[in-house]
């Protein structure tokens, strides 16, 4: 082969590895087509080879995906209108069919999605109070809903696995958002009675248990003067009985005086006693 060959040769048998290789990341799927027919689908991440120039490969991301569609306005069983915006979460499940519903234009999935979705959430509004649409459980309505939503989005090759309401616009001349208010009040104060009962029955518990602490340690505290006052008075007579029993003249002489200065200690005190009375016999004689 002439030298001035092998240059165009080796680029050409290089583009060819280049066409004939893709690669599908990790959270994406794969597919190729064959002359635009689909020829292999729901290819795993990873490097795959493919015929050049005779087949394409498309690569879609399969992780969940926000699709935010625009207000809808609907009626509920009172007949009132009410304007509802959403989100619906999803994913693709099979790539042939989602190529071949859309055409592998992901922003043709919110167009062909919204009247599935639109049409079942405005059959459920219909059924429901205006009350009931704003203040209930959303997660049972969306719940009820999504197995015949996923049945529509199967033509698409998706699933729906949640729908989250952003927004309910109530109209201006129903009293539904002063109800709604009423009720959060009531709720509110609901919660408020009943922590305060809590906390009522907390303070009686710790107030009854203090009572009975300071009765314990009155009652202990006074066990414990009644016996300091015990053995005082125990000390104090024995030792009057033991100076008594030293010298009985001096202790009777002592006593005496004590009642002679407790008796006069006002110093305006009269007392009538006869003249022979043992009280005087101190002041009779200095015996």
């Amino acid at each position: 082969m002439k030298p001035q060959l092998i240059i165009p040769v080796v680029l050409v048998v290089l583009l060819g590895l280049l066409g004939s290789m893709f690669v599908v990341r990790e959270g994406q799927v794969g597919l190729v087509l064959n002359l635009g027919r689909v020829a292999r689908t729901d290819i795993a991440p990873g490097l795959h080879f493919k015929i050049p120039l005779i087949e394409t490969a498309r690569v879609f991301d399969r992780r969940f995906q926000a699709n935010e569609f625009p207000p809808e306005r609907s009626l509920t069983s009172e007949r009132k209108d009410v304007s509802v915006d959403f989100v619906a979460i999803g994913f693709i499940v099979d790539a042939a069919d989602f190529y071949r519903a859309t055409g592998g234009n992901e922003e043709l999935v919110t167009a062909r999605l919204a009247p599935i979705i639109k049409e079942s959430l405005r059959n459920e509004i219909n059924s429901q109070t205006l009350t009931e649409l704003v203040s209930g459980n959303r997660a049972e309505l969306i719940e009820r809903q999504l197995p015949g939503i996923n049945q529509g989005a199967k033509t698409l090759g998706m699933q729906v696995v949640d729908i989250r309401f952003k927004q309910i616009d109530l109209p201006t001349d129903s009293d539904v958002i002063s109800q709604v208010y009423d009720r959060m009040r009531a709720e509110r104060r609901q919660v408020a009675a009943a922590l305060r009962a809590e906390g009522e029955e907390q303070a009686r518990i710790v107030r009854a248990e203090a009572d009975r602490e300071q009765t314990v340690l009155l009652a202990e505290a006074e066990r414990d003067a009644q016996k300091l006052r015990g053995e005082g008075d125990a000390e104090a007579t024995r030792i009057y009985a033991e100076a008594a029993n030293r010298d009985p003249a001096f202790f009777a002489f002592q006593r005496s005086l004590d009642a002679y200065r407790r008796s006069f200690a006002s110093g305006d005190a009269v007392i009538v006693l006869e003249r022979n009375d043992p009280f005087l016999q101190y002041m009779r004689s200095d015996r």
